[in-house]
C-alpha cells in the first residue's frame, strides 16, 4: 500500500492505493487561510500537521489492515510558502503563501540587482515566489529574519514532522527562486541577493526518491508494521502531473484549483520570462517543466458563490447547453495576475452588465473569464517553444462539464478527463511514494482511466475567438483607469 498527501491552500487530502494503484480509500481536513492586510495571505504551519494527523488517523481507524501494509509515502503541496523555522525547528510567524501579494517592491529591487535570477531561476521575480517574501522580512521584521534557521516549503515542513529531516526536492524548490534550475542544485548567488546561505536550506532528492523514513511513533499510531520510506514528493503541479501521466516532454495538463495552471512537461530547461511563464524542475528525474499560471481560477467561482450566497454546484449547474459566450465578460484578477502579465496590482471585474443580467449570466461570465486566461496562458507558452494539443484536467473545477467544454473550445484542445480528477496531486504523491519504494520506473506513472474526453465545439470556434479578442482589451483598459 502507497500514500500520498496532498497539503492543498484549502484541504489537506490523503489518498490510499494499492499495489496497482488503485485507490482502496481517502480522507481530507480543513485549513483556513488569514488574510490580515489586503493583499496577504497567511497560514499556520501547525494546521498542516494537525491536517495530516486527522486523515491518517481517520485511514488507520478505518482500513487497519491496509495501513498495516504501507511501504511508501508520497508528499505534495501547494508551492512558494515561506515557512521561516528557528534553530528548533519552532514556526518562527505564520507562513506566507503563494498568493500573498505584499512583496512587489522587493522584487523590483532583487530583479535589479541580480540578474541571474531571470537566467539560473529562470523566472520573473513575483511576489508569489519564495524569495521574494524572505526579502520582505529581511526588510520588515528584521527580528524575525534575524532567527530564521531554515526556510522550508509547506510540504517540506510537513516532512520534517513526519521524518524529523530537513529534506527538499527539485519541483516544489524550483519555485523558490533560489535553485539553479537547469543545474538541480541550489544557487549561492541567488540565496545571497536575499541574505541567506546554503545552511539556511534543506537537503535536495529528486521527488521519486527517497528522502527518509517515518519516524517510528507515527508508524506506530497509524498501525504500519514498518516504517515507510517517505519520498521527495512534489510541488502541488508536478505531484498532479505525475499522477495523471503527464512526466513526458510534450504530455499537458489544465488545472481547475483555486489557481488554474496550464501544464506542460520539456525535456530541457526552458525558461520564457517575457511572458511570465514558469519554467521549472519536474518530480522525475533529468525532466523540466512550464507553466502558465492565473491566481483565481475556482476561487473566482468561489467568490462569486460567496457573493449570491448559492453554491458554486448550483452557480455552474445553470450554465448548461453550451450556445457560445457569455454577454458579460468577466476578467477573474481579484488578487492580482501572473501569467501573462505579473501584475500584482491588478484587480478584477464584469463588463458589459445589464438590466435582464442575472447569476446564470454571470456564472457563465466567470467561465468563460477563466478559460480566456487559460488562454492567454497557452500563447505564452506557445512563445516559448511548446505545442500543446491534448490536456488532462484536475482539479475541483474539472466537476464542471460545461466550464471543460469552454476550456476546450476557447483553447482549441482536447480536454481529457480521469475518474478522480480532485485527488490528482495526491495520486500523484502517492506515485512518487511506490517509487521511492520500488525504484524509479517510468511506467509507474501511467496516464489513468478516463471518464471522458471532450474535443472542441467547432461551431463555437469562431464566437469564442472574437469574444477572447475583445476580452483581451479590457485588462489595458482596466491598467489605464
Amino acid at each position: 500500500m502507497f500514500i500520498g498527501l496532498d497539503i492543498g491552500t484549502s484541504s489537506v487530502k490523503a489518498v490510499l492505493l494499492d499495489d496497482d494503484q488503485r485507490p482502496v480509500a481517502s480522507a481530507s481536513a480543513h485549513l483556513d487561510v488569514s488574510r490580515p492586510h489586503p493583499g496577504w495571505s497567511e497560514q499556520d504551519p501547525d494546521s498542516w500537521w494537525t491536517g495530516v494527523e486527522a486523515t491518517l488517523d481517520d485511514l488507520s481507524h478505518r482500513f487497519q489492515r491496509e495501513m498495516a501494509a504501507v511501504r511508501g509515502i508520497g508528499l505534495s503541496g501547494h508551492m512558494h510558502g515561506a515557512t521561516l523555522l528557528d534553530a528548533a525547528d519552532r514556526p518562527l510567524r505564520p507562513c506566507i503563501l503563494w498568493n500573498d501579494g505584499r512583496s512587489a517592491s522587493q522584487c523590483t529591487g532583487l530583479e535589479a540587482r541580480e540578474p541571474r535570477f531571470l537566467t539560473l531561476g529562470g523566472n520573473r521575480v513575483m511576489p508569489g515566489f519564495t524569495a521574494p517574501k524572505l526579502q520582505w522580512v529581511r526588510e520588515n521584521e528584521p527580528h524575525i529574519f534575524a532567527k530564521v534557521a531554515k526556510a522550508l516549503l509547506p510540504k517540506d515542513y510537513v516532512r520534517l514532522r513526519l521524518t524529523g529531516d530537513h529534506v527538499g526536492e527539485m519541483s516544489d524548490s524550483a519555485g523558490t527562486l533560489w535553485l539553479d534550475v537547469a543545474a538541480r542544485d541550489w544557487s549561492e548567488p541567488l540565496l545571497a541577493a536575499t541574505g541567506l546561505t546554503r545552511e539556511h536550506m534543506p537537503r535536495l532528492v529528486e521527488g521519486s526518491d527517497a528522502s527518509g523514513r517515518l519516524r517510528p511513533e507515527l508508524a506506530a499510531r497509524w498501525g504500519m508494521t514498518q516504517a515507510p520510506v517517505v519520498a521527495g514528493g512534489g510541488g502541488d503541479n508536478a505531484a498532479s502531473a505525475c499522477g495523471v501521466g503527464a512526466v513526458k516532454p510534450g504530455s499537458a495538463f489544465v488545472s481547475l484549483g483555486t489557481s488554474g495552471v496550464l501544464f506542460v512537461t520539456n525535456d530541457r530547461f526552458s525558461p520564457n520570462v517575457a511572458s511570465a511563464v514558469h519554467a521549472f524542475c519536474h518530480a522525475v528525474p533529468n525532466t523540466w517543466h512550464q507553466m502558465g499560471v492565473i491566481l483565481s481560477a475556482t476561487d473566482s467561482l468561489n467568490w462569486l458563490s460567496k457573493i449570491l450566497r448559492r453554491p458554486a454546484a448550483e452557480l455552474t449547474a445553470m450554465v448548461t447547453g453550451l450556445k457560445g459566450p457569455s454577454a458579460v465578460q468577466f476578467m477573474p484578477y481579484l488578487g492580482g495576475e501572473r501569467t501573462p502579465h505579473n501584475d500584482v496590482a491588478i484587480r478584477g471585474g464584469f463588463q458589459g452588465l445589464a438590466h435582464e443580467t442575472g447569476e446564470a449570466d454571470l456564472t457563465h461570465a466567470v467561465l468563460d473569464g477563466v478559460a480566456f486566461a487559460l488562454m492567454d496562458c497557452l500563447g505564452a507558452l506557445t512563445a516559448a517553444g511548446s505545442s500543446v494539443t491534448r490536456v488532462t484536467a484536475v482539479g475541483g473545477g474539472s466537476r464542471s462539464r460545461t466550464w471543460l467544454e469552454i476550456i476546450a473550445t476557447v483553447l482549441g484542445v482536447t480536454v481529457d478527463v480521469p475518474q478522480d480528477g480532485d485527488f490528482g496531486a495526491a495520486l500523484g504523491a502517492a506515485r512518487l511514494g511506490q517509487a521511492a519504494a520500488d525504484g524509479y520506473d517510468p511506467a509507474t506513472f501511467f496516464t489513468p482511466p478516463l471518464a471522458a474526453s471532450i474535443d472542441p465545439n467547432p461551431d463555437l470556434r469562431s464566437a469564442y475567438a472574437d469574444a477572447y479578442r475583445r476580452w483581451r482589451n479590457l485588462y489595458p483598459a482596466m491598467k489605464e483607469i
